[in-house]
């Protein structure tokens, strides 16, 4: 697994690998100075190439090999030229150069990247797999076995390219945690590396008074974040991220989402679709009762490549 250095990416690829029944080894793509600048479309540092000693790319070439993200390119490029075609290679999102990087890849259907050896699904692949859930559920983690229930999950995102969280939105934000107290939840919540401080506070201010019923990650200790999705009877999620809104679907509990100022014409889409499919709805201050069947698009992507992993090898054995 050729590894971008970015969280988002890194999950994408061990979800699909180990859906697959695989323990990946990682190995980081040393992107930096005007090679990463270039990237997808420059080589990689010919410092950092195969038959030099101490490459991430040194043989022996895997069997599979995954990647994602666009600084990830060049070196899937040059591991699928070392290997000489006995390597498989699956590279997760639009690697912008077109469909001929890969054997495989996976893209979001917001996404217009199409070609025979692309696939497209509503929602991206993560690691939240249905016995990760069942065991997170059968050894309760102390800190949400402590909250009566029924429980919500109120996952917080932050700012990015495409979002900003205006003084409106955290007021909203404080609101929806407000409003779930009031409807007899006990509320989960969980920031994300790019919650703002100012954020954070006033999620935490809206919990203040009522102690027994509130938890509030904010990353100190083990993350209890797959607990509290497993746990929850309904789900919230801010809108910034497709990752954190795709996982808030794997349950099949009642999900929600707040979406910042801002926005971008690809996550609309997303959003869109999935509320269009009955996965998602939008946050009006009322929980329904309803719900919808668990949507993971990274058992769909397992199976496609394992298809076309046992294809290619019956073409190219090792």
């Amino acid at each position: 697994m050729i590894g971008s250095g970015r969280a988002g990416h890194q999950s994408h690829c061990l979800g699909v690998a180990r859906a697959l029944g695989l323990d990946p080894v990682l190995k980081p793509a040393r992107t930096t100075g005007v090679f990463a600048a270039l990237a997808p479309f420059a080589p990689i540092d010919p410092r950092d190439a195969p038959a030099r000693a101490g490459s991430p790319l040194a043989p022996p070439f895997p069997d599979i090999a995954f990647a994602a993200g666009r600084k990830t390119v060049p070196w899937l490029r040059a591991l699928r030229k070392a290997a000489r075609g006995k390597t498989f290679t699956v590279f997760l999102e639009d690697p912008r150069v077109g469909a001929g990087v890969a054997d495989m890849i996976w893209v979001p259907e917001h996404d217009s990247l199409r070609g025979d050896n692309v696939l497209a699904t509503p929602t991206t692949p993560h690691g939240l797999r249905p016995a990760a859930l069942k065991a997170a559920r059968e050894n309760l983690d102390p800190r949400i076995a402590a909250l009566p229930p029924p429980r919500a999950a109120l996952m917080v995102g932050g700012p990015s390219a495409h979002y900003r969280f205006s003084p409106a939105d955290v007021a909203k934000l404080a609101d929806a945690a407000k409003a779930l107290l009031a409807r007899g939840f006990s509320v989960m919540a969980t920031a994300s590396r790019r919650t703002t401080p100012a954020t954070a506070a006033a999620v935490r201010a809206a919990l203040a008074d009522a102690p027994q019923r509130t938890f509030f990650w904010d990353g100190g200790g083990d993350n209890p974040y797959v607990a509290m999705i497993a746990n929850a009877d309904v789900v919230l999620a801010t809108g910034d991220s497709v990752n954190m809104v795709s996982e808030a679907l794997a349950t099949g509990a009642p999900a929600y989402v707040i979406e910042p100022t801002g926005g971008h014409p690809k996550m609309r889409r997303f959003l869109d679709g999935l509320i269009a499919g009955g996965h998602l709805r939008r946050w009006a201050e009322v929980v329904e009762d309803w719900r919808h069947s668990p949507l993971d698009a990274t058992e769909t992507i397992a199976a496609e490549a394992a298809k076309r992993y046992a294809a290619f090898r019956a073409l190219n054995p090792r």
